[in-house]
């Protein structure tokens, strides 16, 4: 029952709930426009991956509309993005700008999902301020192993497993040329590029982590199975990196059940 109900509601061409549509300027005068959804319950803060939007990535797949249920949503449209400002045109988001919008919105704490880019964001937030988050989940992301022998034993569990195909992988090779061809060059790494990532053996807060069977799921999670107290892995069958949370018909629920039933099993309210 619960699963029709899901698909019915990620099929439904007209919106369910009516989304609010606003802005806020951070502290270094960017302009980040956000949507909201939902009147009540604990929010749920929702981070897109790299060239994507809030709209497109969280609303129209229907995802938001289901967490709006029995939760306030909201999604931002990271810097160089959407409808915000473009500082650096091609550029990635901003973890502060996360911050600073949960402060604008008077958020004190809140659960966090982000997709691909949007899970590099949440895992420096889980560095940044890991008390702000009642649980943090990884969609098409995760963190990977710093050891080199741990890191190879999860890319080897990867390489056992099957590999797209056909029209999945021709898409998937079009995906990884046009990253390369956006992403400005990458400048030197950052004096205190350690803090960026969390201390996971440090951390309480439940984690999730969402990535489609032909995404290289292991190598993305196995450090999480190893260092966070409260971890979950959902792996989607046959799911690429784009089809995970892609838009077309017929849609699946598996994505929006699974950080629902999550979300869910941990709520504060």
């Amino acid at each position: 029952m619960r699963g029709g109900i899901l698909a019915a509601m990620l099929m439904c061409a007209a919106p369910l709930f009516a989304q609010d549509s606003a802005s806020f300027t951070t502290s270094d005068g960017v302009r980040i426009h956000y949507l909201t959804l939902g009147s009540s319950g604990s929010w749920v803060v929702l981070i897109h991956g790299y060239t994507d939007s809030a709209q497109r990535m969280w609303f129209t797949t229907g995802i938001a509309p289901v967490l709006a249920g029995k939760h306030r949503v909201v999604a931002l449209d990271n810097r160089n993005h959407g409808q915000s400002d473009k500082p650096v045109p091609n550029g990635p988001g901003l973890a502060q700008d996360v911050v600073e919008l949960m402060d604008h919105l008077k958020i004190t704490r809140a659960h966090i999902h982000g997709y691909s880019m949007g899970g590099a964001l949440t895992g420096q937030l889980l560095a940044m301020i890991p008390r702000r988050f009642i649980t943090a989940g990884f969609g098409g992301s995760g963190l990977a192993e710093t050891d080199p022998a741990l890191r190879a034993q999860a890319v080897a569990m990867d390489q056992a497993m099957p590999t797209p195909q056909g029209a999945d992988a021709a898409a998937m090779d079009r995906f990884r040329e046009r990253m390369a061809s956006l992403a400005p060059a990458p400048g030197p790494p950052p004096a205190n590029a350690a803090a960026l990532w969390p201390d996971l053996t440090k951390l309480s807060v439940p984690i999730l982590a969402i990535n489609g069977s032909f995404d290289t799921p292991h190598g993305k999670t196995q450090r999480l199975w190893r260092e966070a107290k409260i971890f979950q892995s959902v792996i989607l069958p046959e799911k690429t990196h784009l089809t995970a949370i892609a838009l077309g018909a017929p849609m699946t629920p598996q994505y929006a059940d699974a950080l629902s039933r999550f979300i869910e099993a941990f709520d504060e309210e």
